[in-house]
């Protein structure tokens, strides 16, 4: 395996991706495994070697971090493959018979500097954890390597995707994307990065719609469906948690089928990557945003990057690549090549300069990766320093405390766990129990500054050890897919006020439909879970939006009330009208021989009766609920009494012309008023046991109008209210029954007759009251009450004393006895 390597005191390995791209070849037992093939020189992983020798350089040269004790270092490539970064770890501690042969004593390797995958770090990390090496990732961030138990000797300078998933879920909540799809490399790092971030935003309300699955090794065809997965979502939103090798082959398939409209949101993989950031790509992922690790400058690294050459004596390997990338041609010596030289390659003239290059190789001022190889280096330095000179960098150093042969890579690990300093830069640099950094990053947006693809800071996010954390935008600096207006992306609209979120069968929660509130429920709010019943005396308004104070509703004075209390006083006046003309004519034939005192009982009872109706008109009150029934019942009660008594005076009247019956003596001026003043008594009777067991009172119905305040009379005892009707009722049929026999009886002006009428209208009118009072919502069953008090009190009064009027007033020459009598 190609190697970078300087001798040393004490030796760190270094594990890097600098050719990201396995050439897979088949091996049987047959013959001798082929050497490992890479292709795919990364200039990105490239610069990240350079960076470990630059600090293990600076380390070297610096009085006050390991004084008088060299660093080496041994870098392999891993091919970004779980497999080949396992077999360079092996090769990093394992004694060769090279070093065997060159030094009987080969320098102790001391940790790890890998890997930039998680799935290669994971594989390092398990394989090495039991036997204490220290290994510090500068690119791995899956969460998975937290578990201190599984992996004790880990760490890493990076911070842990546990961040990460909070920092895009915050992001995500941030622009109120409810409905996103995500990618996925098939590999650690992806899985649980994905796996981290559904948990997160999930908490939210958030939902995934897709996870489609790359990785740089799939077929197109796998790469394709994933593609067709994106066409025939709904989303607007995407993650793609995948790291850029893996990622790219996908980049180029969704610029290729020219898929635009799509706001990406990019894990640190794969936001800041070179190869993808071009005017290209930037159709179809222009705008995109997402986090990378804080950056830094370090100034002295440009030089040291301007130096590299194969022409001079350092370490040639991979520089051939590098240099064919960078200048654009082959070194002459061709045997000195990492890779074969291509047809259309070129041999370079040997006095080729980087000096005035403008590759972003070159540019030192905004370095995140490479500072946290930095760091890592600086890390295992000041481990290192503190084991051999038994006191942290910074002190007053003497001389070393132990041996440099004596280095156990077990006291490394358990003195990186304590590890705490500030750099040159003011970076403070420490681990947490499980190994991590803390979560730090800068928020980035791909946008396209004079021709050019610039990965533009917007804003950072930041966490304390308490797992609070603060997300910083400056949004007016954003470039959107869309341009300035953020992108929406539901899969449902939102639901207004007035109506709550119905989920759909078997989808997820954020694809829903908008159900109104039912009436007497509200929502105030923007896509509420569910309605609000509104209180008691409270109902909903049109829109379902607020609680209004429900219409209280009686049979007032408007319109109605006025028609029915126009209707009683017209009625009361008629009646006193009546009166008069009787009063003033009692001598004459028509009232004498009619029983004027029994006629003018009734008129006067008819009188309260059209009057007692105006008290089912106003609010009900206690004083004028108990009023109502029982002034109704006992004036209808003295008024039918009056006509049972009349009726039974005229059956006595022509019963007794008949020779020897002497009936009239029974139904004298006394007898009269005592069966009225009995029959009355007893519907008073009646009343008073109502008023002292159950007394009618004031009620609030809700039930039969859920939107109104029914005001009401409540009967108090059904059984009493019904007595009352039925022992009027008991009145009416003895009168209507007496008349109707009496009907037939001689003479002019028959009375049973018209009592027989009045009863029969009396009757009708109450027996259709018992239905429609019933039926009758709120204030319309007083009106219908009202109503059937005033018909049948007409009824009576124009029944009884229409005909006699007519004869008092208009044919007054026939108010004679004669006439009365049918004799001319």
């Amino acid at each position: 395996m190609s190697t970078l390597f300087q001798k040393g005191d004490v030796m760190i390995g270094g594990i890097f991706p600098i050719l990201n791209k396995e050439v897979s070849s088949m091996s049987t037992f047959e013959r001798k495994p082929p050497d490992v093939k890479c292709v795919g020189f990364d200039l990105r992983a490239f610069r990240w070697t350079q960076v470990m020798i630059f600090a293990i350089e600076e380390i070297n040269n610096s009085p006050t971090i390991l004084p008088n004790i060299s660093l080496g270092y041994n870098i392999l490539n891993s091919c970004a493959s779980p497999t080949i970064t396992l077999r360079a770890a092996f090769t990093l501690v394992s004694r060769t018979k090279e070093n065997e042969s060159n030094s009987t004593c080969r320098p102790p390797l001391t940790a790890l500097i890998a890997e930039s995958g998680s799935s290669q770090s994971l594989i390092l990390a398990g394989t090495f954890g039991p036997f204490q090496v220290p290994i510090v990732s500068y690119f791995s961030t899956c969460a998975c390597l937290s578990n201190r138990a599984k992996y004790p000797t880990f760490f890493r300078t990076i911070p842990s995707d546990f961040y990460q998933a909070k920092a895009l879920a915050a992001l995500v909540k941030r622009f109120g994307w409810q409905w996103i799809g995500a990618i996925q490399s098939d590999n650690d790092y992806g899985r649980n990065g994905i796996q981290a971030f559904r948990e997160e935003v999930e908490k939210m309300g958030v939902c995934i719609s897709f996870v489609g699955t790359v990785l740089r090794t799939y077929k197109s065809d796998k790469i394709l469906a994933v593609v067709e997965m994106i066409k025939r979502s709904t989303v607007k939103v995407i993650l793609a948690f995948v790291p850029e090798g893996d990622l790219y082959p996908l980049m180029k398939e969704i610029v290729k089928h020219n898929i635009t409209g799509i706001q990406w949101i990019a894990s640190e993989a794969w936001i800041t990557a070179a190869r993808p950031s071009t005017p290209e790509m930037y159709h179809s992922f222009g705008g995109s945003i997402g986090f990378v690790v804080r950056k830094m400058s370090i100034p002295k690294l440009g030089p040291f990057l301007m130096d590299l050459s194969p022409y001079k004596g350092r370490s040639s390997a991979f520089l051939n690549d590098f240099w064919e990338v960078v200048v654009g041609c082959i070194p002459p010596s061709a045997g000195a090549l990492s890779g074969n030289p291509t047809e259309t390659s070129q041999i370079c003239h040997g006095n080729e300069s980087l000096r005035g290059s403008q590759n972003a190789f070159f540019d030192v001022t905004q370095l995140r990766v490479s500072y946290n190889v930095y760091k890592a280096v600086y890390a295992v330095a000041h481990a290192l320093h503190y084991v051999l000179f038994c006191q942290p960098v910074g002190n007053k150093t003497v001389k070393p405390c132990l041996d440099v042969s004596q280095v156990q890579p077990k006291e490394v690990s358990q003195r990186l766990q304590t590890v705490h300093f500030t750099d040159i830069f003011g970076d403070t640099v420490f681990f947490d129990q499980n190994g991590d950094p803390p979560g730090s990053y800068d928020i980035v947006n791909w946008q396209m500054r004079e021709g050019l693809v610039q990965h533009v800071t917007v804003g950072n996010f930041t966490s304390d050890s308490h797992n609070a954390y603060e997300l910083k935008i400056q949004e007016e600096q954003i470039v959107w897919r869309t341009g300035k207006m953020v992108l929406v992306s539901v899969c449902s609209a939102s639901c207004h006020p007035g109506s709550r979120k119905a989920v759909r069968h078997s989808e997820p929660v954020c694809c829903f439909d908008c159900v109104p509130c039912d009436t007497g429920k509200i929502s105030n709010q923007t896509d509420a879970i569910d309605c609000t019943v509104c209180p008691e005396d409270f109902w909903s308004n049109t829109d379902r939006t607020l609680c209004i104070p429900k219409k209280v509703e009686f049979l007032t004075y408007d319109s109605l009330g006025i028609a029915l209390t126009a209707m009683a006083a017209v009625g009361a006046c008629i009646t006193i009208a009546v009166l008069a003309v009787f009063l003033h004519n009692r001598n004459t034939a028509v009232v004498r021989v009619n029983n004027s005192e029994l006629s003018f009982f009734i008129l006067l009872s008819l009188t309260l009766c059209f009057l007692c109706a105006l008290v089912f008109i106003g609010e009900p009150t206690p004083w004028s609920c108990m009023l109502r029934h029982t002034a109704f019942s006992i004036t209808f009660s003295l008024c039918i009494s009056c006509i049972l008594g009349k009726t039974l005076v005229v059956l006595a009247a022509f019963t007794a012309t008949r020779p020897g019956n002497n009936v009239m003596k029974w139904l004298g001026p006394m007898q009269q008023r005592a069966i009225i003043s009995t029959c009355t008594l007893v519907q008073v009777i009646i009343c008073a046991a109502w008023l002292i067991n159950a007394p009618p009172f004031p009620s609030r119905n809700t039930q039969y109008d859920h939107s109104k305040i029914i005001l009401e009379c409540s009967v108090g005892s059904s059984l009493a209210f019904w007595c009352v009707l039925g022992y009027i009722g008991l009145l009416a049929c003895m009168c209507f029954i007496l008349a109707f026999l009496a009907r037939k009886l001689p003479g002019n002006f028959n009375e049973a007759k018209y009592i027989t009428f009045s009863m029969l209208i009396f009757c009708a009118v109450w027996l259709a009251f018992v239905p429609a009072y019933i039926s009758s919502p709120g204030k319309y069953a007083d009106a219908v009450e009202t109503f059937a008090i005033l018909a049948s009190s007409f009824g009576l009064l124009f029944c009884l004393f229409a005909p006699k009027c007519f004869i008092i007033v208009l044919q007054p020459e026939k108010n004679t006895k004669q006439h009365l009598m049918g004799k001319k």
